[in-house]
């Protein structure tokens, strides 16, 4: 793998960012406010049809590279690496959202382990193999150095009826963070994670029908903007490689989260 920004089509700004999970809700929403805010940016997801759907309101179609991506498998995460590198020289930036809530709503008893690994394949094994790409990439390069956030979501502090899949991995989430904040401390290496509650997705959608809550009744919960978490990411995105927002918190100002439960 080579090093240095050796590659073509880079902007002139130099910075490069890579979203997993870009052909839809919060990633599209990150994806394309990166893009406007003058990063080139590399749009990983399982379907290239919606990557293009993203990467159509860029700007700048230079700025776009549409990598359909398997994050549950090694080999495939090692071949987005390698295209943003050749493309682009370098990474700056891994936004490492890709998550499912499989499993979601069915209670702890009644979960197939089939669908509990295919949880924790995607939204911790997946996180951990683009970090890692990421993390390689970032301390071989010259500027050596990156950024790494991660979607934690407020599963990751607190969870909901029936979602101990989803649970468990976003509170594992917060581990991967921390560890890679630390280990990336001798390469100017920053991760940050970003707990998101209620952004206006297809997979928040049933939040505005009715969901279950702690107590057994069913309520619908107010949502906010994908937009509002992409400002949030861009900000964080922004900052030297001297600063890091550890944790931050992106919420449905009165969804149910404080005293949940």
């Amino acid at each position: 793998m080579s090093s240095g920004n050796t590659g073509g089509d880079t902007r002139a700004n130099g910075r490069v960012a890579v979203v997993t999970g870009a052909g839809s809700g919060i990633g599209r929403s990150v994806a394309r406010a990166l893009a406007a805010a003058g990063w080139s940016v590399a749009l990983a997801g399982r379907r290239a049809e919606t990557l293009t759907e993203t990467a159509a309101e860029f700007a700048d179609p230079a700025a776009a590279l549409c990598v359909p991506t398997d994050v549950t498998s090694a080999e495939r995460v090692a071949d987005l690496f390698t295209a943003v590198r050749a493309r682009f020289g370098r990474v700056d930036l891994l936004f490492n959202n890709a998550g499912t809530f499989a499993g979601g709503g069915v209670p702890v008893d009644e979960l197939d382990p089939e669908t509990w690994r295919a949880v924790v394949d995607v939204n911790l094994t997946g996180a951990f193999l683009c970090a890692q790409a990421a993390f390689r990439a970032m301390k071989e390069q010259d500027p050596r150095g990156g950024r790494i956030i991660n979607n934690g979501s407020i599963s990751a502090h607190v969870p909901r009826p029936h979602s101990i899949a989803y649970t468990a991995t976003k509170h594992a989430m917060t581990g991967l963070t921390k560890s890679l904040s630390l280990d990336g401390r001798p390469y100017r290496i920053a991760c940050g994670q970003i707990d998101i509650g209620n952004a206006a997705t297809d997979m928040t959608a049933r939040m505005q029908a009715g969901i279950l809550q702690a107590d057994g009744s069913t309520a619908v919960e107010p949502v906010m903007d994908a937009a509002d978490v992409a400002a949030t990411v861009v900000h964080m995105a922004g900052l030297p490689l001297e600063a890091n927002v550890q944790f931050a918190t992106v919420m449905a100002t009165t969804m149910p989260y404080i005293g949940r439960g």
